[in-house]
């Protein structure tokens, strides 16, 4: 995909004629405004959960700064809070357009799966997205089964800390109707969320079920698995997965052995930082060919999903 950043270098050589103070002017204020891609690529990957939607939206972004007249962009005030308006209103209108294309999608749809910063693949840092719990996968999750003007607003205003006036202006409605968009959303986050196990345990629990799977473990996969735990699989009809999510300690259990002993080659598990959790990664013959993340309460794994999809593994796979 081509990155905006590129363009950005272009405008700000465009022009080698002007004078040296209008030269450092110009690129004291690229400076400024690319700076912002990173905010920009952290607010849209939460309200889309997915990285190379993100990544258009910033583009989309930046083209509608840089269509605008130099005197246009010198009379707003501040750049950073024009360009988070815009991106939100971007996000907006394809979030109204996102249901209807996952569901035209194949399989289930999982949002994609981000590395924790330094094992990113990708060479700009400003592409990486800053990992907290609103990036958790079981978070992620929920903001999917919000309406997309409760998602912005939620985001927006609990996540990002923007006033509700000033959400009011990006969603088009007013301050107490986003209040109360907020509030619905947050009370399906809290209504989704078991009491969480302390990160060490979590680690403990993920390092079992990689070992278990190794060593195709099913009673010991079992025991780890809450017993309605879910397990859905996103292979976006270019890799097999599961049509539909397995319920069951001893389904989910039976399915991942199945799997361990049907993979060809040299099939390797490697523990990992998955959207800030404990998670897994699968390589076989070295390439990644799929992403696990874990949603666990108490001492169980109550929810696993399993992206497989190549286009959503670009950060962990080299090349």
């Amino acid at each position: 995909m081509r990155r905006f950043v590129g363009l950005g270098k272009a405008e700000a050589t465009k022009g080698a004629g002007t004078t040296m103070s209008t030269q450092s002017e110009a690129g004291d204020s690229l400076s400024a405004i690319m700076r912002e891609r990173r905010q920009l690529i952290n607010l849209a990957y939460r309200l889309l959960g997915s990285l190379a939607d993100a990544e258009d939206v910033v583009q989309e972004t930046y083209a509608r700064w840089y269509a605008m007249s130099p005197q246009q962009r010198k009379a707003i005030d501040s750049p950073g809070a024009w360009l988070t308006r815009v991106a939100s209103r971007v996000c907006l209108d394809l979030l109204g357009s996102a249901r209807m294309r996952r569901e035209r999608y194949v399989g289930q749809w999982i949002p994609e799966p981000v590395p924790e910063p330094s094992e990113w693949v990708t060479a700009d840092p400003a592409d990486r997205v800053t990992l907290d719990e609103s990036v958790s996968m079981a978070f992620l999750v929920v903001l999917e089964s919000m309406t997309p003007a409760e998602r912005v607003a939620f985001v927006l205003h609990d996540v990002f800390r923007y006033s509700f006036a000033e959400v009011a202006e990006i969603v088009g409605r007013s301050p107490a109707a986003c209040r109360q968009l907020a509030s619905s959303a947050r009370r399906r986050i809290d209504a989704s969320q078991a009491p969480p196990a302390p990160p060490a345990k979590r680690a403990d629990i993920v390092r079992g079920f990689k070992e278990a799977w190794e060593t195709k473990d099913i009673n010991a996969l079992i025991g780890l698995l809450d017993p309605a735990v879910t397990a859905t699989g996103d292979g976006g009809g270019l890799v097999t997965a599961a049509p539909r999510p397995i319920g069951g300690n001893e389904h989910v259990a039976q399915y991942f052995i199945d799997l361990a002993r049907r993979a060809p080659g040299n099939m390797t598990f490697l523990e990992r930082t998955v959207n800030g959790q404990p998670g897994l990664v699968a390589q076989q013959d070295g390439a990644t060919v799929a992403v696990l993340a874990f949603d666990i309460a108490e001492d169980r794994i109550t929810r696993i999903w399993a992206v497989l999809n190549p286009e959503k593994l670009r950060p962990w796979t080299a090349g």
